[in-house]
């Protein structure tokens, strides 16, 4: 058996890095770009006009001028204008440009209006720049925007629209396929039988994969019959990059995966983690270098081991650079048996001081899925250590 840091390591090196697309802006959120991206032109690209008012030379203020007469308007996105007369101002709404000339706004609020003069509120003190966005104070041209590996969410969106592109060179996102595997297994909405059970573990797996993969994943059932699953298995690797099975995988009589596997030309690179739950887990590399994990069928071990393993070996096949998972102290404290690490169900709150707290959750058994409810995610416990006090910290996996 493998510590979870072989685990990922061996992740990390055997899967394919994932392939590269043009798309288009639209359908770029989720995605993660594959080019830097630089700012084409200074933002904003002129001296902006922060409030609806007048503009005004502030000099012609500190002079003792207090009435302005209003020599035009200026709206934004017309071609700006400048003003001719110092003692007088220009009427301008917000996002236009500058009128050359002047150095202040003076929001309409602190203004009244006679005919065609602009009188100043008593007691009223400007400042020379005032509501003036200058010219490249956000950034100038040619300023590093974004690097290739982030994650494209709608912040990065506006970021691109804002230098104009209209396409962008994105991560192919992976094409996955779920089995779940298991005779005793009915689909939501069949009737049941006495000695079989709802199949789950394709929802919840297909629910997490929904936002970083390329359309939804394809989920399928087979039932513990070789000759079934290694017809099925064969004909998804042909449409998959990635394939993720649950069930079939420990050491019973009928556990046919990792044999069926190997028939199929899936290249086995380990099997069993030191870990609870989760423990038989096996991943394996596919003859045209599809991803293969065979995750236990208890549905806890399923949805643990798919956020500890499977959906950060996507993200990184994406080029994405993924930060470092929180730290959360545990609020009470909670024993568990050595030698295995333990992935422990929490819900998380901040206490009075801001620190990430984590109140244990453990779930009845592996396959108590409907422990999970309501929880926020799972930390990782050393799998050297029985005793873990209240306040221990560890690393925080979100259901997310």
């Amino acid at each position: 058996m493998l510590d979870i840091t072989q685990a990922e390591s061996l992740i990390r090196e055997n899967v394919v890095i994932a392939g590269e697309v043009r798309c288009k802006l639209g359908a770029a959120v989720g995605s993660v770009i594959r080019e830097d991206v630089a700012a084409d032109r200074d933002q904003p690209p002129m001296d902006r006009v922060m409030m609806d008012g007048i503009a005004i030379r502030h000099q012609s203020w500190l002079a003792g001028q207090r009435a302005f007469l209003i020599l035009g308007v200026q709206a934004a996105g017309q071609t700006p204008t400048s003003l001719k007369d110092p003692l007088a101002c220009i009427e301008v709404m917000t996002g236009a440009s500058l009128p050359a000339g002047c150095d202040c706004v003076i929001p309409v609020e602190r203004i009244s209006r006679q005919q065609d003069r602009a009188l100043l509120e008593d007691g009223y003190q400007p400042e020379i720049g005032q509501f003036i966005h200058p010219r490249g104070s956000d950034y100038g041209a040619g300023a590093m925007l974004l690097r290739a590996g982030t994650l494209l969410r709608s912040p990065e969106i506006a970021v691109l629209a804002a230098t104009g592109r209209d396409q962008i060179l994105v991560a192919r996102r992976p094409r996955v396929s779920i089995i779940s595997t298991g005779d005793e297994l009915v689909s939501p909405g069949q009737v049941p039988a006495g000695h079989q059970i709802f199949s789950s573990n394709d929802s919840a797996m297909a629910a997490a994969l929904a936002q970083i993969i390329d359309g939804p994943a394809r989920a399928l059932h087979v039932p513990d019959e070789p000759a079934r699953l290694t017809h099925d298995i064969r004909q998804e690797l042909e449409r998959a990059d990635m394939l993720v099975l649950s069930g079939g995988v420990s050491m019973g009589k009928f556990d046919f995966l990792p044999r069926v596997l190997g028939e199929v030309g899936v290249r086995e690179v380990f099997h069993k983690i030191r870990q609870r739950p989760g423990k038989p887990m096996w991943f394996g590399i596919g003859p045209a270098g599809q991803a293969v994990f065979a995750l236990p069928g208890n549905p806890v071990s399923a949805l643990t081991c798919l956020h500890r393993y499977v959906l950060p070996a996507i993200r990184n096949a994406m080029g994405m650079r993924p930060p470092a998972p929180p730290r959360a102290a545990l609020a009470s404290a909670f024993d568990f048996p050595p030698d295995l690490a333990c992935f422990l169900p929490v819900k998380i709150r901040y206490d009075s001081s801001g620190v990430l707290c984590a109140e244990p959750r453990p779930t009845n058994t592996s396959g108590d899925f409907s422990g999970l409810a309501g929880t926020d995610g799972f930390v990782e416990l050393i799998r050297t250590q029985k005793h873990f006090p209240s306040g221990w910290t560890a690393d925080f996996y979100p259901w997310r």
